[in-house]
């Protein structure tokens, strides 16, 4: 594989733990591809849009990437719940394309559950570009009602190995479906059909109340000190 060239970004202010600085990895975005992407995120990097990245803050290492074993997983009593208050909606999946019902749904998802966070004030272009990018075999997620209303839409990575979630979002009015945890299980359920091993669901932090449910999924791994180390 040809060296890919990593730079390390300045400081800026860390968006989930509060009074500290971040600063990132990032992989040349004009010379990864979608092998690199995959040895990469081996890692503990992720993606955003073109952007292949991975923390690298001043002493502090509690952003650990997390993934989720697919055939070992097993669902908590509340969790399984969740499966049987929404057997009325469908899942499919279709090619990355900028689709106006997906960009309502994000900004009704992003106006009520992160307002004045930034992603709130977002174009569709903006969007688009932040979900995609030109190398990554990537497919967009869709959950339906019996109306074929939409109420859940993800950004999935397909991967040799399984899946990546890029980005989720969902109905903000129908919080008693949990549909962030389903559409979790779905990928799980999908990567358990396909025999591939790995939900690979960003990074957790401890310390952040926004990253706490990935922790939910067990067993799991996460990215510590170099090494991926199980966690029961």
């Amino acid at each position: 594989m040809t060296p890919l060239p990593l730079y390390l970004t300045t400081d800026y202010p860390c968006s989930y733990l509060p009074k500290r600085q971040a600063r990132n990895l990032v992989a040349d975005p004009q010379q990864i591809n979608q092998n690199q992407y995959q040895s990469l995120l081996l890692q503990g990097f992720r993606r955003s849009g073109e952007h292949v990245y991975r923390p690298h803050c001043h002493h502090c290492q509690a952003c650990q990437s997390l993934r989720v074993h697919s055939r070992n997983f097993r669902p908590s009593r509340a969790q399984r719940r969740v499966e049987q208050r929404n057997r009325d909606l469908q899942l499919h999946w279709r090619p990355m394309a900028q689709d106006s019902e997906h960009f309502d749904l994000f900004q009704r998802y992003t106006h009520y559950r992160h307002p004045q966070g930034g992603m709130d004030a977002i174009s569709a272009d903006d969007f688009f570009a932040f979900t995609t990018s030109r190398w990554c075999h990537s497919r967009l997620w869709e959950l339906r009602d019996g109306s074929n209303r939409l109420v859940c839409g993800a950004v999935i990575d397909h991967l040799n190995d399984g899946f990546s979630a890029v980005y989720s979002y969902f109905e903000p009015l129908a919080s008693q479906r949990s549909l962030g945890t389903l559409i979790i299980f779905h990928q799980l359920w999908q990567a358990k059909r396909q025999e591939l091993p790995w939900v690979y669901l960003g990074y957790y932090i401890e310390d952040c109340r926004k990253m706490a449910y990935k922790a939910r999924f067990k067993p799991h791994q996460r990215f510590i000190a170099g090494q991926w180390q199980e966690q029961n």
